[in-house]
């Protein structure tokens, strides 16, 4: 049986909005959670679907709250998209997405503005425009795939959930009948797995900790590590009771464990 203590873990994986910052605002008792990490010897790590930013902002936003995060601690669904475009030898695509996950392909030689894109990809875009919906819109007509970053449909934020990809996926099959080809990110195992190996542990001596039952805890399924349902950000108790993956544990927030 699983509690707070999680004895027996050596490295927590942990999704960022929801679980460790709501919005600009630090989720109460997080920062006393990771210095209960370092004390006890828990590798912390944090992921997340969210691809509007690159890792260096990640570091430097995580900096600002002060955790002090390196980029080997950050884990982006960029990283698993990058891995399965190079798998696919794909390195012309037309981006929906920020400035800073474009720096993120771009420096791994992925043209983000081919005028003959083998894919168009979606991520998580915070500066949308018209202009890249149609462009976007364009291609898809003319029959090029696509392949997003994450399935999220929100991104939690103080205010209440705001759209994410998995509701520009909405957009684009209301407009163009397109659906991804793949979808990558979290709840895909890959994302921790080749972190655990790298680690030499097994998966029952790791956890996720998020806030969705979708993508976090859906992932610990797969993956095989334990599962920690958070009730910091976007699923509720009620949400348990819809079926689909189970959490392991399901505490307030990351503030009740390794106490």
């Amino acid at each position: 049986m699983v509690d707070a203590g999680l004895e027996g873990v050596e490295a927590i994986f942990l999704d960022l909005d929801g679980t460790i910052y709501l919005g600009s605002e630090l989720i109460p008792g997080a920062l006393d959670f990771l210095d209960r990490c370092k004390n006890k010897g828990v590798r912390a790590f944090f992921l997340s679907n969210n691809s509007s930013r690159s890792v260096d902002e990640y570091v430097k936003k995580l900096h600002g709250f002060g955790i002090p995060a390196t980029s080997d601690d950050i884990l982006l669904s960029t990283h698993d998209l990058l891995s399965w475009l190079a798998s696919n030898s794909i390195d012309e695509t037309y981006l929906v997405g920020t400035e800073g996950m474009r720096s993120m392909l771009e420096d791994a030689g992925v043209n983000t503005l081919s005028e003959s894109p083998q894919y168009v990809v979606l991520g998580y875009d915070t500066e949308i425009t018209y202009e890249k919906l149609q462009t976007a819109s364009v291609h898809l007509h003319r029959g090029v795939p696509l392949v997003a970053s994450h399935p999220d449909m929100v991104c939690p934020s103080p205010e209440g959930g705001i759209p994410d990809t998995g509701a520009y996926m909405a957009l684009f099959e209301a407009t163009t009948g397109v659906r991804p080809e793949h979808i990558c990110g979290k709840p895909n195992p890959g994302m921790i797995l080749h972190k655990v190996e790298e680690l030499g542990l097994q998966p029952n001596q790791c956890a996720m900790v998020g806030d969705r039952l979708y993508t976090d805890i859906e992932m610990a399924c797969q993956a095989g590590v334990v599962g920690v349902l958070v009730l910091s950000g976007e699923a509720t108790l009620a949400d348990l009771e819809g079926g689909g993956s189970s959490p392991d544990l399901v505490v307030d927030s990351v503030a009740s464990l390794l106490k």
